[in-house]
């Protein structure tokens, strides 16, 4: 038996091109919409320190992807402090009709490249549904980790022309050497601000795009009208920043509303219910945000499917196939 082993440096090769990779994600949530899908409730495996948390995340995504797998992900956010990596994780495809093991993605960067295409998917549809004046980007992105650093070149390759400016800030200070882009010159540099405080540019911005790993609530006012919240790291907003909202997606309700996600903090403490959210599906398969005044402010909460990862990992391996990049392992 022989599997195809992706490292870091070989998914980087491949490269993150992200029209493709969000049109993957599209294809996901139309074969989810359809049903064509298998994704059991995932498990958090947890020990000690209970801030760790190690998660199984299983899945088969049929439509035109037709992929089964697993990605195992540990998050242990005080590795920060010690100069580690907070996530690590595996991918393992399996051949969909035989079961056979047929790839191993050795590399995080499968969930981190999986968190920006959806987030991708989501400010794409929010962008075409505003009225063309109101179409300029003024983006925030708080925490500059390996996730926030994927979200930026994400908005950067994909969004720069509809850019005015880009906040970006970090507990941790942030400190840049050379160019913010790994792929050579960075258009953008000179539209981007690097803030001690996210309140102080969290009034102009309309897309906040949060990629903490704490776990105290710390956003505590509501946001402009009209923003577009991309709740990444699920955890940051206190009660009167976002009991107002009105219009809130999610990629599943039932993987959303528990681990003390922003989600159940909106169930616990306001009632909010499925019935009063929208998912992926409605706004990919039935347009839902374009029936939404400009000012109407949208909270977006993505628990991470189990689905998207095999169907981005099952890109990541069809690339590496056809580049001839990756190791046979036997």
């Amino acid at each position: 038996m022989s599997l195809l082993h992706l490292s870091e440096k070989d998914l980087r090769a491949i490269g993150f091109r992200w029209p493709e990779l969000a049109g993957v994600i599209g294809k996901a949530i139309a074969s989810i919409d359809k049903g064509d899908y298998a994704q059991p409730l995932k498990p958090y495996l947890r020990y000690g320190n209970s801030a760790n948390r190690i998660i199984a995340m299983p899945a088969y995504i049929g439509g035109g992807i037709h992929a089964a797998g697993i990605k195992w992900i540990a998050s242990f956010p005080g590795n920060l402090s010690a100069g580690l990596p907070r996530a690590h994780s595996v991918t393992i495809l399996n051949d969909a009709d035989t079961g056979k093991p047929s790839a191993i993605l050795n590399t995080a960067t499968v969930s981190a490249v999986r968190t920006a295409a959806v987030s991708c998917f989501m400010l794409e549809r929010w962008l075409a549904s505003r009225s063309p004046v109101n179409r300029k980007l003024r983006i925030g992105i708080i925490g500059w980790g390996p996730i926030g650093q994927i979200h930026y070149e994400m908005c950067r390759t994909l969004f720069g022309d509809s850019i005015d400016h880009i906040y970006l800030t970090d507990i941790r200070g942030i400190e840049i050497t050379g160019e913010l882009s790994p792929n050579g010159r960075d258009e953008l540099l000179d539209r981007v601000t690097i803030a001690d405080s996210w309140q102080s540019w969290y009034p102009h911005c309309n897309v906040v795009i949060t990629c903490t790993a704490g776990s105290a609530r710390y956003v505590n006012v509501p946001p402009t009208p009209g923003t577009l919240l991309l709740d990444v790291s699920l955890r940051d907003y206190q009660l009167e920043a976002i009991q107002a909202i009105r219009s809130i997606v999610v990629d599943d309700w039932t993987e959303i509303c528990r681990e003390d996600t922003d989600i159940e903090l909106l169930h616990r403490e306001t009632g909010l219910q499925a019935s009063d959210v929208m998912t992926l599906g409605d706004v990919g398969c039935r347009n839902a945000l374009s029936g939404l005044a400009d000012e109407e402010t949208v909270l977006f909460c993505p628990m991470g499917m189990a689905a998207f990862d095999v169907a981005i990992a099952h890109w990541f391996v069809q690339q590496g196939n056809s580049l001839g990049i990756g190791t046979w392992l036997d």
